[in-house]
């Protein structure tokens, strides 16, 4: 679960990380007012959404007049990040920056650890620099039986500062983030800028944290946050129906039954140059009605372009998960090729069914990707 970077600030000033006073507005009239007062001029301006790049995006804005103020307030509510509309704006105290830098703790789930990465090189080109100069991020492994001790955050802190002053203000503040981080269950806490200011304060200017969402019952108080992004409300749709759903940015669709099957469903298709539009597991159950939600799960992205069924029939027979793909058909209407893949116990009863059917159909995974992925490229 993602909350709001000035969601993220209050729950970072609870924990003594130093941050700069804001004030949430959802209209001009509001900013007007935060900028009165606010004693520190000029302003920031900053979007509030659940994505990054709103830098890029021209979502922030620093405003050096209640005139830039007005104008800039207008330009920024309403706007559209990366498919999320703007409703609420940050207005806050603008810093002297002399200095950005990275910092975040990330759980490394190949380490089973949470890890500290901290880097000179801040602000919003970090994707390139991890990208193309990995060596510039400087990555710490937290021993989650000792926590981070003060010699640990003085090392830390030494490879961004020499300045005792200021490398005394970074360990208290890795310190208190890591607190955060382990109170409130998040999987990820991050700064980036962290600034220090000409004055020689370290200071905050933005907030990012994610939760572990099979935690957020310790927390009542964090889980009330939740607002659920597109992609979080099919999955919960998903969940309430009984099988399991996780979109991605392909257009190849895919309805499998079995989480295993479904994973190695996926790699084939990367495998074979195509991209998956989603993770869709419906389990193991022959029931109509699941396959007709799945379906309209699947063609409510209209970025998939055909639809691969690919069904292993264990426990389960084929010639059962032939007739209810049969009976949910007759209720779906699509133009969108469905390829379909049906091995396992009674498979040939199971292919001689869906001969009847609006189905292309295949005897292995490499057949069905491959025919899979043909239609995809004919639909671009």
């Amino acid at each position: 679960m993602k909350i709001h970077e000035y969601q993220a600030k209050e729950l970072f000033a609870k924990y003594h990380v130093p941050v700069e006073n804001g004030i949430l507005c959802r209209n001009v009239e509001e900013a007007i007012l935060a900028y009165s007062v606010l004693e520190e001029k000029p302003v920031v301006i900053k979007a509030q959404v659940l994505t990054g790049g709103r830098g890029k995006a021209g979502g922030v804005k620093l405003a050096k007049n209640v005139d830039e103020v007005r104008d800039f307030a207008g330009l920024i509510l309403g706007m559209n990040i990366k498919g999320y509309i703007v409703d609420r704006i940050l207005v806050t105290q603008a810093v002297d920056i002399a200095v950005e830098y990275y910092l975040s703790f990330v759980i490394d789930r190949n380490l089973r650890s949470v890890v500290l990465m901290i880097s000179r090189q801040g602000g919003v080109d970090i994707e390139d620099v991890a990208r193309k100069t990995p060596e510039k991020i400087y990555k710490f492994v937290v021993d989650s039986s000792v926590g981070i001790p003060d010699f640990f955050a003085r090392r830390a802190a030494f490879t961004l500062f020499e300045n005792m002053d200021h490398v005394k203000q970074m360990v208290s503040l890795i310190r208190n983030l890591y607190r955060l981080m382990i109170d409130t269950d998040a999987s990820l806490v991050e700064v980036n800028p962290l600034v220090l200011t000409r004055e020689g304060r370290i200071s905050a200017v933005d907030a990012k944290m994610v939760f572990d969402d099979n935690a957020l019952f310790r927390h009542p108080d964090i889980r009330f946050l939740r607002e659920s992004t597109e992609e979080e409300r099919k999955e919960q749709i998903a969940k309430s129906k009984g099988f399991s759903y996780v979109g991605l940015d392909g257009n190849i669709g895919c309805m499998v039954n079995g989480a295993g099957l479904a994973m190695a469903t996926m790699d084939i298709i990367k495998h074979f140059g195509g991209n998956p539009a989603n993770f869709l597991d419906i389990g193991g159950s022959s029931n109509p009605e699941k396959v007709v939600d799945a379906m309209a799960l699947l063609l409510g992205d209209p970025n998939v372009k055909v639809v691969m069924i690919n069904i292993f029939g264990g426990i389960t027979r084929c010639d059962d998960m032939a007739s209810g793909l049969l009976k949910s058909f007759g209720q779906i209407e699509t133009k969108i090729p469905v390829i379909v893949r049906l091995t396992g116990t009674n498979e040939k009863e199971g292919r001689e069914l869906l001969k009847n059917g609006p189905f292309i159909l295949a005897e292995t995974m490499e057949e069905a990707t491959r025919i899979s992925i043909t239609h995809a490229e004919l639909q671009k």
